[in-house]
């Protein structure tokens, strides 16, 4: 256990100065001592030090001397992730925290350091904040995992996180959606039938091969995707969460399929596998550029998406000035090259069209690909379809004209089939 002792020595002046140690040995057996100009310091650290050593939560005072960027870089080389998530992460850390945290010591590291941190960040969208404070709070967890440090400063009740509302998911309609695929490059056209039609997220578009889609069992095989690296380095990899999956391949879409691919027949493309320094693996991709190489994102969406967004937009919008002469156009009309309208909202669209028809969240969640069916359920629950009508109707079936119990079961199932 920690003890007190005086010192008394004499200083420059000939008198005496006296100084409290405050001795103890840590879990490992070495001795440590601190001091203290006053005997109540000495003995609150005494009571501290006893107290996380009864507890199994001492931790060596001079551990937490590494700075953060070299704890969050040691940190980093460790994770498992895949290589496209690492380089994010990196490049979150090295952008947004190792300015301001880098150089300060892990033990410097306080809860009203993180929050000034957190004011510098404010020019930027709230979830991108949410990702990176995440990244940084994981740095420090794994530092107090380490016994580096104590706490964790992100977890403080004086830290404000990062926090915004979940926006509801608003689907594009059906015109909007043929919209855009009419303004496209006729080559273009079926990446919008393939994410409003099977659901498919934008790099596993541009992954789709021929051999994927079973046209007589009406079934597509989600196995692959495009990936970036550094920008442009693109390699194939398995689609997100590493999930294999099948959708259904409804007849119009196969139908777009077919008409496609007999003006651009499938093109044979090799990339590295998951890294780029990973093993060539081909495929004869549905959608390449007029190279007949895999698409790039970067490119396609700067390029060609947004120009489709802005000329659909003037035919929307010219329509809806004909049809309705004497309103003001709402903002919802003009499709604004902003995050919600990028390719993710023929997921959307997908989605809601599903949910509509009445199909079933388990359902969906897996032709989505999502990791589990409570998250599908957040995401687009405002868009199922009302109870209330047929909750009307079951009610109006046994009171309306009727005494209590005097219509049978039967005679209620088919007034509300009715």
């Amino acid at each position: 256990m920690a003890s007190v002792e005086k010192r008394t020595r004499l200083g420059r002046d000939g008198k005496a100065v006296v100084t409290w140690v405050t001795r103890w040995r840590d879990p490992d057996g070495r001795q440590r001592m601190r001091s203290f100009a006053r005997k109540t310091d000495a003995e609150r650290k005494r009571r501290e030090v006893d107290a996380e050593l009864l507890r199994g939560e001492y931790v060596d005072p001079t551990a937490g001397q590494v700075t953060f960027r070299a704890y969050a870089s040691t940190w980093l080389a460790a994770q498992t992730f895949d290589a496209s998530t690492h380089d994010a992460v990196e490049l979150r850390l090295r952008v947004h925290a190792f300015p301001t945290l880098g150089d300060h010591t892990l033990a410097a590291i306080k809860p009203s350091t993180v929050q000034a941190w957190l004011r510098h960040l404010g020019h930027l969208a709230v979830t991108t904040r949410q990702v990176i404070f995440a990244n940084v709070s994981a740095v420090f967890s794994a530092a107090v995992d380490d016994e580096l440090i104590r706490k964790n400063p992100c977890k403080a009740p004086s830290v404000s996180r990062p926090k915004g509302r979940r926006r509801k998911v608003v689907p594009w309609t059906a015109e909007r959606v043929f919209a855009v695929r009419d303004a496209l490059p006729e080559r273009y056209r079926i990446v919008v039938s393939l994410g409003a039609g099977l659901g498919i997220r934008q790099g596993e578009i541009f992954g789709l091969a021929v051999d994927d889609v079973d046209f007589l069992a009406g079934r597509v095989t989600v196995r692959r995707q495009v990936k970036l690296f550094h920008g442009n380095r693109r390699v194939f990899a398995l689609p997100k969460n590493e999930k294999i999956r099948e959708v259904p391949l409804p007849e119009s879409i196969r139908d777009d399929l077919a008409a496609h691919l007999a003006r651009y027949p499938a093109a044979k493309v090799t990339l590295p596998w998951k890294v780029v320094s990973g093993e060539p693996a081909s495929a004869r991709l549905i959608v390449t550029s007029r190279e007949r190489k895999a698409l790039n994102r970067n490119y396609f969406n700067s390029h060609v998406w947004k120009r489709a967004l802005a000329a659909a937009s003037g035919t929307v919008v010219a329509r809806f000035s004909a049809t309705h002469p004497d309103e003001t156009i709402p903002d919802s009309v003009p499709i604004q090259p902003v995050r919600e309208n990028g390719m993710h909202a023929l997921r959307h669209h997908y989605a809601s069209v599903l949910l509509d028809a009445g199909e079933s969240i388990k359902a969906l969640s897996e032709y989505l690909g999502h990791s589990d069916a409570g998250f599908t359920l957040r995401v687009y629950t405002h868009l199922m379809p009302s109870s209330d009508e047929r909750t009307r109707r079951a009610i109006d079936a046994v009171f309306r004209g009727k005494s209590v119990g005097t219509l049978a079961p039967s005679e209620v199932s088919s007034q509300i089939s009715a």
